[in-house]
């Protein structure tokens, strides 16, 4: 295996895919060019443009497999990507506790539903620089319309959104449209399933999307 050399260290996955300055990074170089090898090995390729801001939510779906997961940690490898995403408090107990906090992990209580949107919106707003990566759906199995949640903590913390499919059909992880600011989100939902009716999930008959 012949590892590619910065900065072109992606350039077998996706030679058009521009890292900006802005958006938080880490992770060292063998990593990134393991990663990235692998996912060509497998077919995989990166299309589209990545928002470039310290701060940001990058929505992942269509989520109908543990698979999703593997294949968006090896993105965020082969990119370096400094992503967080938060989680119930309980799995940051030992012996994975430390290993999800390594991954980006950030606990969040729930035992207060209603509050764990503002909480987040919150943590958010006094990061210096935090993307958050999510499952809008919030499940594996058939949902619509699916969950909002998203969208009010973008909304209250004043962020981005920027949607990304996994397409198991064509093997590509698209970078899709950004919304700079959620303003209608019932209105803003509507691009969004517009964007995943072109998106074939894993299993597909687990994914609902009615534009």
């Amino acid at each position: 295996m012949t590892k590619p050399s910065h900065p072109n260290n992606h350039s077998q996955l996706a030679s058009k895919v521009i890292v900006g300055n802005d958006i938080p990074r880490k992770w060292p170089q063998w990593l990134s060019s393991f990663a990235a090898w692998v996912l060509t090995k497998k077919g995989w390729q990166v299309e589209g443009e990545l928002i470039n801001q310290k701060k940001a939510i990058l929505a992942v779906a269509p989520h109908t497999s543990n698979w999703d997961f593997f294949i968006g940690l090896f993105v965020v490898f082969s990119f370096k990507l400094n992503i967080n995403f938060f989680g119930k408090h309980t799995i940051f107990k030992p012996p994975l506790g430390a290993i999800v906090r390594r991954l980006g992990g950030i606990a969040i209580e729930r035992s207060k539903a209603h509050g764990v949107v503002t909480s987040i919106a919150n943590k958010i707003k006094e990061a210096d620089q935090l993307i958050l990566a999510l499952a809008p759906e919030g499940t594996r199995s058939p949902i619509y319309p699916w969950k909002m949640g998203f969208m009010h903590i973008a909304q209250q913390a004043e962020i981005p959104v920027q949607v990304i499919g996994l397409d198991y059909a064509r093997k590509r992880i698209v970078l899709g449209p950004i919304i700079q600011k959620v303003t209608n989100i019932d209105e803003q939902m509507q691009t969004i399933y517009t964007f995943y009716d072109n998106v074939c999930a894993k299993y597909p008959k687990n994914c609902i999307i009615k534009s």
